[in-house]
């Protein structure tokens, strides 16, 4: 089997961002953001998807983390998508249910080469220690457009804003390792009538 590795680079005024990611990885993560949450939310995806991830980001954090978080995700989204490859022989779709203590979330990827999101969550709270949680869904959208799957979100109980989040991130990584798990039934053939994704 080809490795499913990818390294993307993406440069702006706003930011600077290399991610590196092996799909067949063992869960390892490296992360140097700026913004803390950020990198505890990434290394849920890493350990819970077992995809190995390294992220490098330097943003105008002086104004605030919007860019970096949804750069980030853009960039995340763009190194998926060139380290999936041609899609033959995937399981495709992956769904997800994670609880942490009150909190629920479901999590349903589709690597459908179509964008869309359905993100469905309300925060009891704006900010999770300094982090607005609007920025998440930010992330999300940045990944969909450029990962090119369909992508719903749906937080189903939880009272702690921290605990929500990380239902979805950990839900969002197990999904993520269902979808991409090669299928020995389907001996390399396009998970689409289609016959293309």
């Amino acid at each position: 089997m080809a490795e499913r590795k990818a390294t993307v680079k993406r440069d702006t005024l706003e930011t600077q961002i290399e991610i590196s990611i092996d799909l067949d990885g063992s869960g390892k993560g490296r992360f140097d953001t700026g913004v803390p949450f950020l990198e505890h939310m990434l290394d849920q995806v890493a350990r819970h998807g077992l995809v190995d991830i390294e992220v490098n980001a330097r943003g105008d954090l002086h104004i605030d983390a919007h860019h970096t978080v949804e750069d980030v995700g853009i960039t995340l989204g763009q190194a998926f998508a060139a380290a999936i490859g041609d899609k033959k022989g995937i399981r495709r779709y992956g769904h997800a249910y994670v609880p942490l203590d009150e909190s629920l979330s479901r999590v349903v990827i589709d690597f459908s080469g179509r964008p869309g999101l359905q993100y469905h969550v309300d925060y009891p709270r704006a900010r999770i220690g300094e982090f607005d949680v609007d920025l998440l869904q930010e992330f999300f959208q940045g990944f969909v457009n450029h990962a090119l799957v369909t992508l719903h979100i749906d937080n189903l109980r939880g009272s702690n804003a921290h605990h929500i989040a990380e239902t979805i991130f950990k839900a969002f990584g197990r999904a993520l390792r269902v979808a991409l798990e090669q299928d020995e039934r389907m001996q390399g053939m396009m998970p689409s009538t289609k016959g293309s994704l």
